[in-house]
């Protein structure tokens, strides 16, 4: 079977010379697997790893193992296609894994997680081992790293690997910054154009992806909104603002494989802060064709308004085309098998796709006053920068 992986952190674009037959999805109560038989449509058929909250999923191209990142819980291997699962996480001294991926070297696969507290480990051996990289516990600046929701830590959200070499990583930070090395993990540099003194939200990076055939170009979806930088970091353009773009608040963005100037993203209305006052995430998926520069809705098929918001998405190429998913808090995950032109829903009871306690925030009867919130939730809606 072909196998994509939906969770709200890690890899999210998979390839195959068959459509993908297998989900594996990431939920706050473990990994439900979605299949489908030839002329059917898909259905759920397991879940793996139950009770584990899971952040964040990798399949690494090499020897095709899967790895699940679990919030406070470690990492997980499982080398059948997510059938059997074992713990692989010796030497990540941080166990709240917030984010995973891949680098392959002269045919050796690497394997990154990031944590919170903000820190980065690195397997050599399938995530038998692992090995903490410099110069996290030391950063300049983390006086000011802050996130708002208890028990108020920055985590590594979000990782992306250069192509053309392995020794360039980048990583960020949620709510912290946005951050390079160009030796393999020895020494870290700051990306700090994009910020600016007045930003609403301080440095909120959510996910970070080099455009295909351009790895020089990086966009990263933030607080403040979309951002694209055409020199590796070192200035950029907002590309879209927060208080007049259609997703205000964006996560996940996702280069289409027949064309790269086409750009999928998703996201909720405005930052999770309001979701409690207003009582909806207001989430969509918008597609662009011009790398950013124009916008289009690109829901039909989820509700509108959706109450919800869309935590993953992931694409999956083949052949004959490509396949999106994506994953709502409310436990529902959509499909569409014509560029986002249109969505279906394919399952609809499992357990929340969230980051942490996110889908707390959009909980009947979570509000914002001091003295009823939903557990672990905070005063996020008292911060609207956060």
């Amino acid at each position: 079977m072909t196998t994509a992986c939906l969770a709200p952190n890690g890899m999210n674009v998979y390839c195959g010379k068959e459509p993908a037959d297998r989900l594996l999805v990431g939920t706050a109560k473990g990994v439900a697997v979605l299949e489908r038989a030839a002329g059917k449509d898909w259905s759920q058929t397991g879940t793996a790893l139950e009770g584990s909250h899971i952040s964040s999923m990798v399949i690494e191209p090499v020897h095709g193992g899967t790895y699940a990142g679990v919030h406070r819980g470690g990492v997980f291997f499982s080398p059948d296609g997510g059938r059997s699962w074992e713990p692989r996480g010796e030497g990540i001294s941080i166990p709240h894994v917030y984010s995973m991926t891949y680098a392959v070297e002269q045919g050796r696969p690497f394997l990154y997680a990031g944590t919170e507290p903000p820190c980065v480990f690195r397997s050599r051996d399938e995530g038998r081992s692992w090995d903490e990289l410099p110069g996290w516990r030391d950063m300049k600046g983390k006086e000011k790293w802050l996130f708002p929701m208890p028990p108020h830590l920055p985590h590594a959200k979000t990782m992306a690997v250069d192509p053309r070499d392995p020794h360039v990583l980048y990583v960020g930070v949620e709510q912290a910054g946005l951050f390079k090395t160009t030796d393999g993990g020895q020494s870290w540099r700051e990306l700090e154009a994009y910020s600016r003194p007045d930003d609403e939200s301080y440095r909120d990076i959510h996910q970070c992806v080099l455009r295909p055939g351009h790895p020089d170009e990086v966009y990263i979806t933030t607080g403040m909104g979309l951002y694209r930088s055409k020199d590796g970091g070192e200035s950029w353009d907002h590309l879209t603002e927060r208080n007049s773009f259609r997703i205000g608040y964006p996560d996940k963005l996702i280069f289409s494989p027949a064309d790269d100037r086409t750009i999928f993203i998703c996201g909720s209305h405005a930052n999770p802060g309001t979701w409690i006052s207003l009582h909806t995430a207001n989430a969509a998926v918008m597609v662009s064709r011009d790398c950013g520069k124009s916008w289009a809705l690109a829901s039909h098929g989820m509700p509108d308004p959706m109450t919800a918001n869309l935590e993953a998405m992931c694409l999956y190429s083949s052949g004959d085309g490509f396949d999106l998913f994506a994953g709502t808090t409310d436990g529902k995950v959509y499909f569409s098998e014509d560029g986002a032109q249109s969505w279906r829903l394919i399952a609809s009871d499992l357990a929340p796709v969230s980051k942490v306690e996110h889908y707390r925030l959009l909980l009947p009867g979570a509000v914002s006053s001091r003295g009823n919130r939903p557990p672990g939730v905070g005063h996020a809606a008292a911060q609207p920068g956060r």
